[in-house]
Order: structure tokens, then sequence, then C-alpha cells
């Protein structure tokens, strides 16, 4: 009886081992099989990579966290950050504050300032990626001196500021004043940037985007900046030529580069505005460390929603 039972559990420890293993060859089959039946076109494809081009209104001087290296006063927030975030892109930032169409063209750019001096970028389009899906392009103002000459204006016009924003320009850098460009030079110059990105990374979709307004409707000479009207509209035709020289560029090649009209969706955003996207140029300003006539963080919101309402169902192949 005993032997009998022995056999018997044998028997059962087989046939339970043999249906084990059976099971586990038919669960893995079935998984091989599954996969092999899943239609083309639905496995997850790649994330798209997005690099970012461009001076300090691209790169977020002083708007927190900075990323290293610090000469590039590059944000952890500004658009093209927040725009792969929304994406789940990759994203190469080659944006240094400071830089020209020249210093994303071919010249290297070297920092200015106590802290920041002797750090050399190479030129942007030279580390741009050849495998990258879109290319956002934002530059022209350094060329002309935009920003440099409002805050010229700025500060003769106030001792106090003037004292502090020498002092800041000594620990940080400034800018050097650039020759006068004209249009057509600015249109030109602009366009040999856009030739050498598609050059580079032909099968990308390029963005350029425009610079947030400064001085809308809304400012209020003498009370939002030093100066009077009369400088406040010469500061606009500048800020228009810039405008009209960056739309000339890209229109000029419609078969694979885009604009976002920043300038346009930021009038009622400038200085004296309700919510301005962009700070001014105030002590109070120098004091707390921010970027004087630059975007602040809500400005940096409001341009990566912008790019992320123009790239809605944007396609790779679209651009190839």
């Amino acid at each position: 009886m005993a032997y009998g039972m022995r056999a018997a559990t044998k028997h059962i420890t087989y046939f339970l081992l043999i249906t084990s293993i059976f099971l586990l060859i038919r669960q893995v089959a079935l998984k091989h099989s599954s996969v092999s039946q899943i239609p083309p076109g639905t496995l997850p494809e790649m994330p798209l990579h997005i690099a970012s081009l461009g001076s300090s209104f691209a790169a977020g001087p002083c708007i927190k966290p900075q990323l290293p290296p610090k000469a590039a006063g590059r944000s952890a927030a500004n658009y093209a950050q927040l725009l792969a975030s929304k994406l789940d892109a990759r994203l190469t930032d080659l944006s240094v504050s400071g830089a020209t169409l020249l210093n994303l063209l071919d010249e290297p750019q070297v920092a200015t300032g106590w802290i920041n001096g002797g750090h050399t970028f190479a030129p942007q389009v030279q580390d741009l990626p050849s495998d990258v899906d879109i290319v956002l392009v934002l530059g022209g103002g350094n060329d002309i001196g935009y920003i440099s000459g409002m805050g010229m204006d700025i500060v003769k016009n106030s001792w106090p500021i003037r004292m502090v924003d020498t002092v800041r320009q000594f620990v940080f850098g400034a800018s050097t004043p650039k020759p006068a460009l004209s249009f057509d030079d600015l249109v030109a110059r602009y366009g040999k940037v856009l030739d050498a990105i598609h050059a580079k990374s032909p099968k990308a979709k390029i963005v350029v985007v425009e610079y947030l307004t400064l001085l809308g409707d809304d400012v209020k000479p003498r009370v939002d900046v030093t100066f009077d009207a009369e400088r406040v509209e010469h500061h606009k035709e500048v800020a228009a030529m810039l405008q009209r020289a960056t739309e000339k560029a890209a229109s000029e090649r419609n078969g694979w580069c885009e604009r976002v009209p920043v300038a346009e969706n930021s009038l009622l955003h400038g200085l004296g505005s309700e919510e301005p996207w962009t700070e001014g140029l105030s002590l109070g300003i120098l004091i707390r460390g921010d970027a004087p006539l630059h975007p602040n963080a809500k400005g940096m919101v409001a341009v990566a929603n912008m790019l992320y309402e123009k790239l809605q169902g944007y396609d790779t192949k679209d651009s190839q």
C-alpha cells in the first residue's frame, strides 16, 4: 500500500512539472506572437529632438534655476526647456546670452566680466546635431544694439541706476556696442544663419522665434522708463526693424522655415502693462539680481505656450 502511494505521488509530481513547463512555453510563445501582430506604426516613436539657438532672450539670464556653465546665462526654465518638457522631447540647448547672429553662424563668443570673463563658446551652428527634428532660432537684437541702446538711454537719465549698473556690468560682463546695421544687412545676416542651420540639419523644421515686446502701448515715458516719449518712439522703431527683418528672413525660406509672431502676441504685455512679460531697468530690479530689459519667468512660459500651439500635430516627416 505504501509503495503504491509513493508511486502515485511520483506520477503526480511528474505530471505537474510537465504541465508547468508546457504552460511556461505557451506563455512565452503567446507573448512573442502578440508582439509580432502589432500593426505597423503603433509602436512608440522616438521622442522629438529639439535644438535651441539664440541670445539672451532665448537663454533666460537670471531666471532661476541657472544651468552650467554660468557664462551662458542659460535658465532651466527658458522657453526651449519648458517646451521640451511639455512635449517630452530631447533638447540640445545652445543658446548663450549676449550672442550675435555671427556667434550663431561662425564666430566664437568670448564671455566678459570679472566672474565669467574668458569663457569661450563655439559658434552655435557648429555644435548643432544633424539629427534634430526642430530647431528654434532667436537672434538679431545684439547685432543692432537693441537692448544695449535702450539700456544706455535709461542709465544716462538716472545716476543711481548708472552707478549700480556699472558695478553689475563689471562683475557679470556687458555686451559691446555694435556698429549700425542696415535693414537689408540684418536680413542677409539672419538668412545666412538659417541657411547654415538647414545645411547642417537638412531634415529639421526651423522655427524662428521673435523677441518679446518691451515697449508696447502701455509704456509711460519717464515712468516705466527714464527717457522721454521721443526716445520711446526711437526704440520702438528699432524693435520694429528687428521684427520686420526676422519676418523677411524667415518668409524667404518658407518651405522649411516658420515664424512665431511673439512680438505681436506680446504687445499687451510690455513694460507698464498689468502683466509684463519682461523686466524693466530700475534700482529694485538690479538689486534683486534680475536681468533688466529681458524676459521674466512669465514671459518664458508665454513663449513656450506659443511654440507648443505652433507645433501641435507636427510630424517630423513634414520637414523631410
